[in-house]
């Protein structure tokens, strides 16, 4: 099987580079020319947590691809899900397939590209920074799902999870959409701390009304459509829609507990906002969420606040701070921690 990632930062990096020291055969993809340059000339490096490793690395850009694609390991943006696939979808191979190594509900974008049976979904929650040209820093492990989008488990999907394997333990499941509802809500919380200077750690345990506040409205919205979301690394959803609040503040310990383990203290997010000085994926994130509230006529006042503030640290209109966080909260007449 050859395996074409696309996409070959951080996360793509990451999970390509091990396959590759697995004895896989991987062709990685990238838009920055400079990245592609570096893996072709030097390979590809992974500064880990446990170790590091350089791998060697075949590496092109997007206007350079083969002319068949078999299984395409998609580990962009978000927002370039769309343009990243009609970029391939014509030389994707009749039995070949498209997996989401991404943040966000984007296998319902792949899709409509190219079928639903050609599309699998995966749940990728493990810490990894793309730090310069042929670098990546692989900061800590975290769950790894992979699942078919109808909830079958096929003999594709053991394929995929013998190859995946190489970078640790990848588990198969038949409610993929519950995994990635979780992860939506908890990437609530997680874009929250982007809007401070502080660490995931500490902005969820200064402010944890407000982001579980957020927690529960994208829980709500993944209720009335009948998902269940699911837990994982110290994400509980059942318990952070409990109304028991000393049930509610122990799974929050344990989240912040695992968080302070991690080498990378700041979310990607945050990245973009203050190192790379980018736009973030906030709206093909939250915006599909908003729209499905509207549908079932659910207010989600908060996430639709901290998009707005999002898009004014992006446009040079509001700072990084603390203080970000206490008008979050004040919106919904939350109290002030700071």
């Amino acid at each position: 099987m050859r395996y074409t990632v696309f996409g070959s930062g951080a996360i793509g990096g990451t999970v390509g580079a091990h396959m590759v020291r697995g004895g896989e055969s991987v062709l990685f993809v990238d838009k920055d020319l400079d990245h592609v340059h570096a893996m072709q000339t030097q390979g590809l490096t992974i500064k880990g947590f446990a170790e590091t490793f350089t791998v060697p690395a075949e590496a092109t850009t997007p206007d350079a691809l083969p002319d068949q694609l078999e299984t395409v390991l998609l580990a962009c943006k978000a927002p370039a899900t769309e343009e990243a696939v009609r970029t391939f979808a014509n030389r994707l191979s009749p039995e070949g397939c498209v997996v989401s190594l991404q943040n966000g509900l984007n296998e319902l974008v792949i899709a409509k590209e190219v079928g639903q049976e050609r599309t699998l979904g995966a749940f990728v929650n493990f810490s990894a920074d793309y730090l310069e040209p042929g670098l990546i820093h692989f900061a800590g492990r975290g769950t790894f799902v992979i699942g078919e989008l109808d909830g079958q488990i096929t003999p594709r999907l053991h394929t995929l999870q013998r190859a995946l394997g190489h970078w640790g333990d990848v588990r198969l499941t038949d409610n993929i959409w519950g995994y990635l509802w979780g992860k939506q809500a908890y990437g609530a919380m997680l874009f929250a701390t982007a809007l401070t200077n502080d660490s995931m750690a500490d902005a969820i345990d200064q402010h944890r009304e407000v982001t579980l506040a957020l927690a529960r409205e994208v829980l709500s919205v993944a209720r009335a459509l009948n998902v269940t979301p699911l837990g994982f690394d110290g994400f509980e959803p059942d318990v952070v829609m409990s109304s028991d609040p000393a049930e509610v503040n122990a799974s929050l310990d344990r989240l912040i507990a695992i968080r302070h383990t991690d080498e990378k203290t700041h979310s990607g997010v945050w990245r973009d906002l203050a190192v790379r000085k980018r736009r973030t994926e906030v709206d093909a994130h939250f915006i599909p969420i908003v729209e499905r509230a509207e549908q079932h006529h659910l207010e989600v006042p908060l996430l639709r606040r901290m998009i707005e503030m999002i898009h004014e640290i992006e446009d040079g209109r509001r700072e990084l701070a603390a203080a970000n966080l206490d008008e979050l909260a004040a919106e919904l007449r939350l109290p002030a921690t700071r």
